[in-house]
């Protein structure tokens, strides 16, 4: 089975209250369609359709303080409860507490959480991350965004440092796509459409997708690998800012990308998206927020029982998927 990892930071399940929550204002017939009507908004969660399964998980794992993109990336990606494990939330970029889990072979004790959400001390499922993983049991791996020359020039230089996801690709040895990648179509840009490039970055001939046309090129690129990850990390940024319009605009283009990715995709894809925290279903405050996110699977149906079948919280993500794909 192929898995296709969409990771759509800082949304969580909110009120249905289109003053405040872009999801309860946006129009997202695709995602609707999947959802028979329903939006992604607390209380949505559970639910089981002919297309899509939608769960609701907790992001907050037992720990004191909202959640942040760090401790909540470093859990999905390794199945640990790493808030737990070194006390508190952090973020948003990995400091060297949360970096060490995002490191390849680095197993630190754990105390795992059950089905039940209680403590236990055996040993955790998981050594290393979901991408070093992968690759020692001979999967196919990549990391989908592509990253412009400035990003390197930045790393390279130490004035900038890696979030969670670039981290722990980077660590199991596998390339970060570059600008040449886009323009030969063997990646996306972190906005799905390639907007960005030519009006923020100021890439004039940058490839640019509309929305459909860039869920048709996910689809294809998700075929190609066992695991592939998109990371989209502007709808933390809408919540941050407090900026409905542009919140209601990026739910609308990720609605087409979901549309074209949807036409005719691999009979063995299964398509996740979730989340590392609540913030921007809720543009009352700039905060993040202790709302559990969703978890939405789209495929084959015994595949989406199979993967969501005790899923609560997560920590139950990379388990899942090396389950699926390894």
């Amino acid at each position: 089975m192929h898995i296709l990892f969409i990771f759509l930071d800082g949304i969580g399940l909110g009120e249905n209250d289109p003053q405040k929550n872009p999801f309860a204002r946006a129009a997202l017939p695709n995602l609707g369609n999947l959802l028979a009507g329903r939006r992604l908004l607390d209380g949505a969660a559970p639910f089981h359709g002919e297309r899509a399964t939608l769960l609701a998980l907790d992001a907050s794992l037992g720990v004191d303080g909202l959640p942040q993109s760090a401790t909540g990336q470093a859990a999905l990606l390794t199945g640990r409860n790493v808030p737990a494990e070194i006390g508190y939330h952090y973020g948003p970029k990995p400091n060297p507490d949360v970096a060490r889990y995002l490191r390849n072979g680095h197993n630190p004790p754990q105390k795992m959480r059950t089905p039940a959400g209680q403590a236990s001390t055996e040993n955790a499922p998981i050594e290393g991350t979901l991408f070093s993983r992968l690759r020692a049991n001979g999967k196919t791996a990549a990391l989908l965004n592509a990253y412009p020359e400035g990003y390197f020039k930045g790393i390279n230089s130490g004035r900038r440092l890696y979030s969670a996801v670039p981290l722990a690709a980077t660590q199991a040895g596998l390339p970060l796509f570059t600008q040449d990648d886009l323009f030969a179509g063997r990646a996306l840009s972190a906005d799905f459409t390639g907007r960005g490039w030519r009006e923020l970055l100021k890439v004039p001939d940058a490839p640019l997708l509309s929305p459909r046309e860039a869920g048709r090129k996910l689809g294809a690129l998700a075929g190609k690998y066992d695991f592939s990850f998109f990371e989209y990390w502007a709808s933390d940024y809408a919540g941050h800012r407090q900026d409905m319009d542009w919140a209601v605009r990026q739910l609308e283009t990720f609605d087409g990308v979901l549309a074209g990715l949807l036409e005719n995709p691999p009979e063995d894809l299964l398509v996740l998206v979730t989340s590392d925290h609540g913030n921007m279903e809720d543009l009352s405050t700039r905060r993040h927020t202790d709302a559990k996110v969703p978890c939405l699977l789209i495929g084959p149906e015994a595949a989406r029982q199979s993967f969501g079948a005790g899923l609560h919280d997560l920590t139950g993500i990379a388990p899942a998927i090396l389950d699926h794909v390894a």
